[in-house]
């Protein structure tokens, strides 16, 4: 029994309270419970949320839109253990930036990454911003987003680059991007801040999660090896210490506040992962790749990663629509 199954068996009486306060008292004898059960829930997201990569399972959208939603992230494992208790729109889409949620149709990429890989189906038709999904009758919304408007892929490539220029000495990344680092992380902020006013304005009375990003590099990065694919490759172990310190965790950190300021609540992946990054023996993230050469991961949560997701966010979804 997974921990969200055991959570829902200890709140089963407070949810058909709350379904049964759903129900118009002259229907209640007469519909179903498990008709009268169902929250809408819409998972908006970048490719942290959608799976993208085989180690987040198979994709499953037919015809292929591009946006590589997997049968392991997150919000289909959630659906799968909720089964009928919320009705899930999953319009989560791989390299979705903020403004893409917010009101940009999106050019979805697929597994298109080069040098690093071809999608043979690439170009993709755009798809349309993620924040149409949610309407007035939507009861909760989650959402995961921000590492592609800081531009962390981008970032990546560069500090790909200039740690093999280095031979894996010095700081070669951040001495090149630090100086942009504050104003990326402001643009994060404002665009987040506006995101969630649209969100709000779409369905007033829903509940609105963010979900963060999680441990991505460790707090000793003597675990990483230099020039290992399977891990951050060629990236130096004092640029591994800048991204984590200087970057991602800020980027959480922007996240939490802007959610704070904006009546949303904040779901924290970055603790509950942290001795499961690219460079643990038991990781939940995969580096550049999960079998060099065949197998390109760019970075994000395996199957385990998405589990321990889906673990934080169904808390965060049953303490959403459980009575004050």
């Amino acid at each position: 029994m997974t921990p969200f199954v055991k959570r829902l068996t200890l709140l089963g009486s407070t949810a058909a309270l709350v379904a049964g306060a759903l129900v118009p008292t002259q229907l209640a004898g007469a519909a179903p419970a498990s008709a009268a059960a169902a929250y809408e829930w819409v998972a908006l997201g970048d490719s942290y949320t959608a799976g993208v990569i085989p180690a987040a399972g198979d994709t499953f959208e037919v015809p292929r839109d591009g946006c590589e939603r997997t049968d392991r992230s997150y919000p289909q494992v959630i659906d799968r253990d909720l089964g009928s208790f919320f009705e899930l729109t999953n319009v989560s889409c791989g390299a979705a930036t903020i403004e893409d949620i917010t009101f940009r149709a999106q050019e979805p990429i697929g597994r298109h990454l080069p040098p690093l890989s071809e999608d043979p189906d690439y170009p993709f038709p755009p798809v349309p911003p993620q924040s149409e999904a949610v309407t007035s009758g939507t009861d909760v919304v989650t959402v995961g987003v921000g590492g592609n408007t800081l531009g962390f892929a981008e970032m990546l490539f560069t500090c790909l680059r200039l740690g093999s220029e280095s031979g894996g000495v010095g700081t070669p990344c951040r001495d090149a991007l630090a100086a942009s680092v504050p104003e990326r992380l402001t643009k994060v902020s404002e665009e987040y801040g506006e995101m969630l006013a649209v969100l709000h304005k779409k369905a007033p009375h829903a509940k609105v999660l963010t979900v963060g990003y999680p441990t991505v590099v460790p707090e000793d990065t003597a675990k990483c090896r230099y020039k290992d694919w399977e891990q951050f490759a060629s990236i130096t172990r004092g640029d591994l210490d800048w991204l984590r310190g200087d970057v991602l965790e800020p980027l959480n950190k922007v996240i939490e506040k802007s959610s704070g300021d904006h009546d949303a609540s904040f779901v924290d992946l970055q603790d509950s992962s942290r001795n499961h990054s690219v460079c643990d023996s038991g990781k939940w993230v995969e580096g550049v790749f999960t079998q060099f050469p065949n197998e390109v991961a760019f970075v994000h949560p395996n199957a385990r990663g998405h589990q321990n997701a889906a673990d934080q966010v169904t808390s965060a979804l049953l303490n959403a629509i459980s009575p004050n």
